[in-house]
């Protein structure tokens, strides 16, 4: 008898940011295959005796690779197991989770997904819009670094746009990216370098595009982390006080 596929949105990293829903597929598991991303603390749930297995994939090492993946959930389902795919953030947004289902339905295995909150929505933890009524109309969620390692070509369609641009994996690009913004004259832009959002441990950087990277240099804050850049980015209290008492942007200051 085939079993099934559930594919379930860990979240941004804060085990309680996961949807009620995602929690109950955990805890009716037989097989749960788990990102790097998807906190320890969500395992809790999973049923005595379920086979829990890492599968993730951090800063280029591999526990296996995206087609190994694809074999594991495939050969535990079709021995009749619930395997739970969990996936940091949501399965659909940069996270291989199309891929994954199609690969399973080929092989007639029943397949539901269940979303997640996307570390796209992270700033907003942290009180900066992605939209403000009369600043900005829109805005860009970009991978910074493509599958060969090389920065998107949407980082230049992005930093030319009034959109809030957020640059997912963007830590390791962040030279590339604020020299970009640059060499558009846009490096006054408010930016801000959110790391390990949602977590107890998480922090955040405030700039601009212009002096962002010097920031992260003196700081040092660690990945995941992205990026995000825009006007709505200076409506935080950051940039308004800033702005109130007429003071320049300190680059030494961290939130």
């Amino acid at each position: 008898m085939k079993g099934k596929l559930t594919l379930v949105g860990a979240g941004p990293g804060d085990p309680e940011l996961i949807s009620i829903k995602g929690m109950k597929a955990i805890k009716n598991a037989d097989v749960i295959l788990y990102d790097a991303l998807a906190h320890p603390d969500l395992l809790e749930y999973a049923r005595p005796g379920a086979e829990k297995i890492y599968v993730g994939k951090r800063a280029g090492k591999h526990a296996f690779n995206q087609e190994e993946i694809n074999e594991l959930i495939v050969a535990y389902a079709l021995r009749g197991n619930h395997v739970v795919r969990l996936k940091g953030g949501d399965p659909f947004v940069f996270a291989h989770g199309k891929e994954e289902l199609e690969y399973a339905e080929t092989f007639g295995i029943e397949c539901t997904s269940v979303l997640g909150i996307s570390s796209v929505n992270l700033p907003g933890l942290y009180g900066i819009p992605l939209t403000r009524r009369d600043v900005n109309e829109s805005f860009w969620v970009v991978t910074a670094t493509t599958k060969n390692g090389t920065l998107s070509k949407d980082v230049f369609l992005a930093a030319q746009s009034n959109a809030t641009a957020v640059f997912l994996m963007g830590l390791n690009k962040l030279e590339q990216i604020t020299a970009v913004y640059k060499k558009l004259g846009r490096g006054n832009l408010p930016a801000a370098l959110i790391s390990k959002g949602s977590l107890e441990d998480g922090n955040v950087i405030f700039g601009t595009a212009a002096t962002l990277l010097a920031k992260q240099r003196l700081h040092r804050l660690p990945t995941p982390a992205l990026v995000v850049v825009g006007e709505a980015v200076g409506t935080h209290e950051y940039f308004y006080e800033k702005v109130k008492a007429l003071e320049p942007f300190n680059n030494n200051a961290k939130y």
